[in-house]
């Protein structure tokens, strides 16, 4: 894993408690001293040592995650990224692709896509295109982040909408900080609502099913949720922004 903050040790803590081994790779940060070859052989020689299967980075985005990714792919790393994905097309192809030729699976983490009401949705209504897809994220804390809140929430919308329902049109995503709490998805159609998810405060074990997914995807053919995915809700959020 790279990323030992708070988020990174409570995903360590749940693996543990899951009865997997997770350790943090050391040494994660960039140097200034350092040119972005350099630190991709150091962290390839890092997470090769490991021993570890996936690369789980959960580190906001920045200029590094592709270096780190490039790093796991080299050392035969499957990976898997935090939310949201902001690089560009020709970097998320240079990187799928490379994964692929090495025989390994990618991942961007939209674990909210495990709510076993959007896998109804998906199986219900997956195939119409004259419904359209609403969805509020609203939440009470202040930005400690410093991502664009549509970018670190309005993902989650976006990638439930494009797995569940993704031959819907999206008629609004509304997403803030220091607001009342809220997580709502909505399907409307000619009959009027079709279908709506409120998933606030949600006990399901949405991460555990992501994980497992990701896992059983391991040797096997494409995940779905992989980078060419979260290029494709970067681009429909780049409407809302």
């Amino acid at each position: 894993m790279v990323g030992k903050g708070r988020w990174g040790a409570k995903m360590q803590q749940m693996l543990v408690g899951e009865g997997r081994h997770a350790d943090f790779a050391s040494g994660s940060r960039k140097l200034e001293s350092e040119s972005d070859g350099d630190f991709e052989a150091r962290m390839a020689v890092a997470f090769r040592g490991s021993g570890a299967q996936i690369a789980w980075l959960c580190v906001t985005p920045g200029p590094f995650v592709p270096l780190l990714i490039r790093a796991a792919i080299a050392a035969r790393m499957n990976v898997l990224v935090e939310k949201p994905w902001v690089y560009s097309r020709e970097v998320t192809e240079e990187l799928q692709q490379a994964a692929r030729h090495a025989g390994l699976q990618t991942a961007v983490h939209f674990e909210f896509c495990m709510l076993a009401e959007v896998q109804k949705w998906r199986a219900e209504f997956g195939d119409r295109e004259e419904l359209t897809f609403g969805g509020i994220f609203d939440v009470r804390v202040a930005d400690h982040s410093r991502i664009p809140v549509m970018q670190n929430l309005g993902s989650h919308l976006v990638a439930m909408q494009e797995y569940a329902v993704p031959r819907s049109a999206i008629s609004s995503i509304d997403c803030h900080y220091e607001a009342v709490d809220q997580r709502r998805v909505f399907l409307d159609g000619d009959e009027g609502r079709v279908g709506e998810i409120d998933f606030l405060g949600s006990k399901e074990p949405i991460i555990q099913r992501f994980l497992g997914l990701f896992e059983g995807s391991l040797g096997g053919g494409g995940f779905l949720f992989d980078f060419d995915f979260g290029w494709r809700v970067n681009e429909r959020l780049g409407r809302f922004s």
